[in-house]
């Protein structure tokens, strides 16, 4: 209520004749931190925007919002180019909204005028709930970045970018969170400085966490994944017990719309499915599996939440893979493209997918079942590169934005060669002669440049896995650089270990070389490893044992040559 006042958000006047004012209520949310622990409790007045009427209290109310594409794209190139990311929050964002019509509200609960019981709210800024708040608030963060001299992205419209000289910096907005960054940091701070002095902002440091996504800065790359909101689904929906699983799906699974008892109630079903969908952000693995099982949402049947929760079984057993953006990644876009050839049972249609990576990461991914029946493989694959075609030109459009333009074709790896033919020449043939005319855009792109069709060998498609459930898909983990966060963490703990036995061992002998120049004594040895027993008596464990020998053994060198030295004459 504090920040409703000093924003000035209503007036109270007498009631209009003829207006019904919108209603209004309190909503509650607990809000949780990274690790999924309660943060803070919020409470925020939302008016009942559903009773507005078009025309009359609002017209148009479309706000765009950053595309997950977008911000693993963004993630990619910050990655490449090491880049640091900041997170913003816009307090009450709604709130500096300007309103074009007089929209009038009750009081709220609580805070009815003792003086005017009767009078109502006259809004002068937007309030959470009405249809055109998320507007007015994008309105009001657009005009104010652009007088900063930021542009909009022509590809995303939540995206703002600045390029002057040197200077590249990149603004991306989902609502009021706020993610910032570039190759100038003067300029980011500058920036963050004008957005406190024109909004009540939190500054909230480095991008660790943007709508339940986990970022974090390892030692190769960033990592994002949903470690914590995929424990939470697990949790909710019960798979605690049973067998792990190294696939979403079994191999070759084949559901149909009629099979099996159904659901007593379809709801829990179509909740478990819409939280995988969600999960599917940061896990291409799951796309196609996810995608199968949502084409029953209407009616789901017994076959169907078995083969849902396998799924979840399988993101049980994985519940911290994510994708990993490599430092230092050239890049270069590119992608990959498939099709599978009838696999829905009930219409017959074919799955098309496609995958495109930037730094050798995957940044866009689909796994859509076809509009309409194919009657070859050629016909449904060539339907799959269009597709591919069209996310490509986005793509290659949204990275000149972020980037610099692209000049050379981008490619596009499939393994049917009558679709690649077809891609690259205007072959006529009587078994395509039939294909709409739409599907033949990539032969377009291909002509003017835009776009390369290559050939790839079936067992190198990646695309593959959007297109039909694999019998493993490990081996395509790599090529999307998918990765564990716990495999990770450990082989980054043997790489340290290796490294620092491999240190040890050499000033090991360098130490013994210098002792045995200064004592002629040869039949007394003494192995590193005893001395740093020695120094670390019974450690806590074997990795802080190492790190204090290491330390010892390097900066206090003087400490083993005496600790040699007083045992050989005490031997002696």
């Amino acid at each position: 209520m504090d920040a409703l006042k000093k924003n000035e958000t209503w007036d109270l006047v007498p009631k209009p004749k003829d207006v019904q004012p919108v209603s209004c209520k309190w909503v509650y949310r607990i809000k949780r931190k990274r690790d999924g622990n309660i943060d803070r409790h919020k409470a925020r007045l939302v008016a009942r925007g559903f009773s507005q009427k078009y025309g009359e209290d609002y017209d148009e109310t479309f706000s765009p919002v950053a595309k997950m594409t977008t911000v693993r794209t963004l993630l990619s190139l910050a990655a490449s180019f090491g880049w640091k990311l900041w997170q913003l929050d816009v307090k009450n964002a709604f709130l500096y909204g300007e309103l074009d019509k007089e929209i009038y509200m009750e009081q709220p609960l609580g805070y009815i005028s003792q003086e005017h019981p009767d009078y109502v709210c006259k809004l002068k800024k937007a309030l959470y709930g009405l249809k055109q708040a998320p507007r007015a608030w994008y309105g009001k963060l657009a005009q104010f970045l652009q007088f900063c001299g930021y542009s909009p992205s022509n590809s995303d419209p939540s995206l703002f970018f600045k390029k002057n000289g040197g200077v590249h910096v990149v603004v991306l907005l989902y609502v009021d969170d706020l993610i910032i960054t570039g190759n100038d940091e003067a300029e980011i701070a500058r920036l963050q400085e004008d957005m406190s002095i024109r909004f009540e902002m939190k500054m909230l440091g480095e991008l660790n966490n943007f709508l339940g996504l986990e970022v974090e800065r390892m030692k190769d790359g960033i990592f994002i994944g949903q470690h914590s909101y995929a424990r939470r689904i697990v949790e909710k929906f019960g798979v605690h017990e049973g067998k792990t699983r190294t696939t979403p799906m079994d191999a070759n699974i084949k559901l149909k719309r009629d099979e099996g008892s159904l659901l007593p109630d379809p709801r829990p079903y179509r909740s478990l499915v819409g939280s995988l969908l969600y999960l599917t952000i940061t896990r291409p693995d799951i796309s196609f599996a996810v995608g199968l099982v949502s084409r029953f949402m209407q009616s789901p049947r017994k076959p169907h939440l078995e083969a849902a929760k396998k799924i979840l079984k399988y993101v049980k057993t994985t519940l911290g893979m994510g994708l990993m953006y490599k430092y230092n990644a050239k890049v270069s876009l590119y992608g990959f493209t498939d099709a599978d050839f009838g696999g829905d049972l009930d219409g017959r249609k074919s799955t098309s997918g496609f995958v495109f990576l930037c730094g050798d990461t995957s940044v866009s991914w689909c796994s859509k079942k076809q509009a309409t029946v194919s009657l070859s493989t050629t016909e449904a694959e060539y339907k799959a590169s269009t597709l591919a075609a069209q996310e490509c030109i986005w793509l290659r459009r949204l990275l000149e934005d972020l980037f610099e333009p692209i000049n050379k074709p981008v490619a596009i790896y499939g393994d049917n060669q009558s679709a690649i033919k077809l891609a690259n020449n205007p072959v006529f043939h009587a078994r395509t002669k039939h294909i709409e005319l739409e599907h033949h855009f990539i032969r377009e792109k291909v002509l003017d440049g835009t776009i390369e069709a290559l050939e790839v060998r079936s067992e190198d498609n990646v695309a593959d896995i959007f297109t039909k459930s694999l019998p493993k898909e490990v081996s395509y983990r790599e090529a999307l650089n998918l990765e564990h966060k716990i495999a990770h963490l450990l082989r980054t703990t043997q790489d340290f270990l290796a490294l620092l036995l491999t240190t040890i061992v050499h000033h090991r002998n360098n130490m013994r070389r210098q002792i045995e120049e200064e004592d002629e004594d040869e039949d007394e040895e003494e192995e590193v490893f005893s001395w740093i027993a020695a120094a670390i008596g019974s450690g806590p464990g074997i990795v802080l044992g190492l790190t204090i020998g290491y330390i010892l053994f390097v900066y206090k060198p003087e400490w083993f040559r005496n600790k040699h030295r007083s045992r050989s004459t005490t031997t002696r």
